[in-house]
């Protein structure tokens, strides 16, 4: 298993636009994922970054993001872990510790002191050293968990 980031490797858009859209998207939201990884190959700054797990078979089997803020309203915070997403059959085996370290380590490398995201999923961040800090609230009014990691 590898993770590969979008930055790395450019030609990986289409594959990377097709599994976001397909395990995040709707058919409301067809946009979103195209539009957000094509501009991430190249941005003015360090954030987005996207990445994909790889099996040794060269299956796409994980992938997650690491933005600026992840349309919520704790714009205080960053960068957060997002679209953290790992196909059924490989779960339990390792690959979102993979991807969250990756991210983690891109994170601490950019000089950031911790990482974010929000979820209303509970146990599992916290098995990934993860700890909750609060509440924060989506445009459309949900309310999501925001936990923190420090990366020092």
């Amino acid at each position: 298993m590898h993770i590969v980031s979008l930055r790395e490797k450019p030609e990986l858009l289409p594959t990377m636009i097709q599994f976001f859209q397909n395990h995040w998207g709707s058919p409301e939201s067809n946009p979103v994922y195209t539009d957000a990884l094509t501009h991430s190959v190249a941005p003015n700054g360090p954030l987005p970054q996207w990445y994909l797990a790889v099996s040794a078979d060269n299956r796409v089997v994980g992938g997650c993001g690491l933005i600026p803020n992840d349309f919520i309203s704790r714009m205080d915070l960053m960068p957060w872990l997002c679209a953290l997403f790992v196909e059924r059959d490989f779960r339990q085996q390792g690959v979102s510790r993979q991807l969250i370290d990756r991210v983690a380590a891109d994170a601490r490398r950019l000089g950031f002191a911790d990482l974010y995201l929000g979820t209303d999923l509970l146990g599992f961040y916290e098995q990934q050293a993860f700890h909750y800090i609060g509440d924060g609230y989506q445009p459309w009014g949900a309310k999501l968990r925001i936990y923190e990691r420090h990366l020092s």
